[in-house]
């Protein structure tokens, strides 16, 4: 006759590593985020204000509420180059 409770150890292991997994995630998450939480649903607004927060501060999550840009604002543009579609045809 098996005893009831040996069942436990496998179910606390099984509890644990998935504790963990989800405790690694968070983690990894916040860290990447400078540990504000996580944007879900971004549309091309907040996109372009990421972009636009990058190139003030030099990272993703922060924000300046100066004023004035600081000067290497104005040379580090985000604009993507692409080829004409002319010379695709020649």
């Amino acid at each position: 006759m098996p005893v009831p409770f040996e069942s436990f150890i496998p179910f606390g292991v099984m509890t644990a590593m998935f504790m963990a997994t989800a405790t690694g995630i968070r983690f990894a998450q916040t860290k990447r985020n400078e540990g504000k939480a996580v944007r879900y649903s971004l549309d091309d607004w907040e996109r372009k204000m990421m972009a636009r927060d990058h190139q003030l501060t030099g990272t993703m999550r922060g924000q300046v509420d100066d004023v004035i840009a600081p000067p290497q604002f104005k040379v580090n543009s985000s604009w993507k180059v692409y080829e004409s579609l002319r010379n695709d045809f020649a």
